[in-house]
């Protein structure tokens, strides 16, 4: 499945957007002027079990590191997904403080 990740900040969240522009799921975030904290994914039910998940962190984050600003991961699913990928993103986003 072909799927575009593009933000959407009306909505202040990453969308993952199949070919016939259905939001197949979401990267949740709040902004400060040389920031973004990305509070939560979510996966659409149709889209469960195809790599969804995964390809739109990967696309949230590649394009958040493109802009230079500091990224602090609030949510538990990019955080096992930076675990998974170590050596790529990890030394690049914060977690949140306790």
């Amino acid at each position: 499945m072909e799927l575009t990740v593009v933000d959407n900040p009306d909505m202040r969240r990453f969308e993952a957007r199949a070919e016939d522009a259905a939001v197949a799921g979401f990267v949740r975030y709040g902004r400060r002027p040389q920031s973004v904290i990305l509070l939560h994914t979510e996966v659409d039910e149709a889209f469960h079990g195809q790599g969804v998940g995964s390809r739109l962190v990967r696309g949230t984050l590649d394009q958040l590191l493109a802009e230079g600003v500091t990224v602090v991961n609030e949510c538990p699913f990019i955080e096992r997904f930076i675990q998974r990928h170590s050596g790529e993103y990890e030394s690049v986003v914060r977690a949140a403080a306790p």
